[in-house]
């Protein structure tokens, strides 16, 4: 593949022609930037191929490594799944499945590293082996993929482990040591707090009745009063999982055990 990739670049005599004709193309074809490209490539100067050159290295490895991703991922989905079950052949090539595919591969560019990159990969064995939410719910969680960070991720692991727990156990079990109150890291905290809750992955605990009515809170005995703020790191509150936080754990943080074991090519793996 490399190989073929260096052989199809252009030579480093015709490199800034071919550049400047391929981007006059392009202006052809895009009504209101087509001047600007244009004069992009008319001020391209020969002594200019040697950057341009690196440019293309760049983004030519770039696909390389994201297509190697892609691979990768497939790969591991397939050793995952039981290709006899006939309900999971059924699945896999439904047009429901292939488009929550076609989803998480269109915006990988979401995927920024191995850790989200094995969510996806776990979303999409799951959502091929078991059936607990609908397809519109398993394509959101893929949206929370790029949409949060690792740390959302820790702080919804440790709930979920925790099933209540407050903020100050929660921020002690992600590694975090004591911060101020006004110190950035509390105010990413509870940023942290409110997105999580704001996407209705986690809520402060809810006593709930036995047919899941939820319950009013009882009145709390009057508290000594103070002049500080209620702190980042309260314990007093219990936060859980909502049921979407729940079935969000389940397809994108519980692995399915690999059935076969596969291991990428030398030349395949950076």
């Amino acid at each position: 593949m490399e190989n073929q990739i260096q052989d199809t670049m252009p030579k480093p005599d015709k490199e800034a022609q071919i550049i400047r004709t391929g981007m006059e193309i392009v202006a052809g074809a895009i009504p209101f930037g087509g001047g600007i490209l244009s004069a992009i490539a008319s001020n391209w100067s020969e002594s200019e191929q040697e950057q341009v050159n690196q440019f293309f290295q760049y983004w030519i490895q770039m696909l390389k490594d994201e297509m190697r991703e892609k691979e990768q991922t497939i790969i591991e989905i397939m050793a995952r799944l039981d290709i006899n079950d006939e309900e999971i052949k059924k699945r896999i090539q439904s047009p429901e499945y292939q488009s929550i595919l076609k989803k998480a591969f269109r915006e990988w560019a979401g995927v920024e590293n191995e850790e989200k990159r094995k969510l996806v990969r776990n979303i999409l064995t799951n959502a091929a082996a078991t059936k607990i939410c609908s397809d519109d719910v398993i394509k959101m969680f893929l949206d929370w993929i790029s949409k949060y960070s690792d740390l959302h991720f820790k702080v919804i692991a440790t709930i979920y482990k925790s099933e209540e727990i407050g903020r100050s156990d929660i921020w002690t079990e992600i590694g975090k040591e004591p911060v101020r109150e006004d110190s950035s890291d509390a105010d990413l905290y509870k940023l942290l707090i409110r997105d999580i809750s704001e996407g209705a992955i986690a809520r402060q605990h809810k006593e709930k009745d036995p047919y899941g009515n939820y319950l009013k809170a009882q009145r709390k005995p009057k508290q000594v009063s103070t002049n500080t703020m209620k702190s980042a790191f309260d314990n007093i509150e219990k936060y859980e999982l909502t049921e979407l936080g729940k079935q969000f754990v389940h397809y994108a943080m519980t692995e399915i055990t690999p059935r076969i074991e596969y291991k990428m090519p030398e030349e395949d793996v950076k």
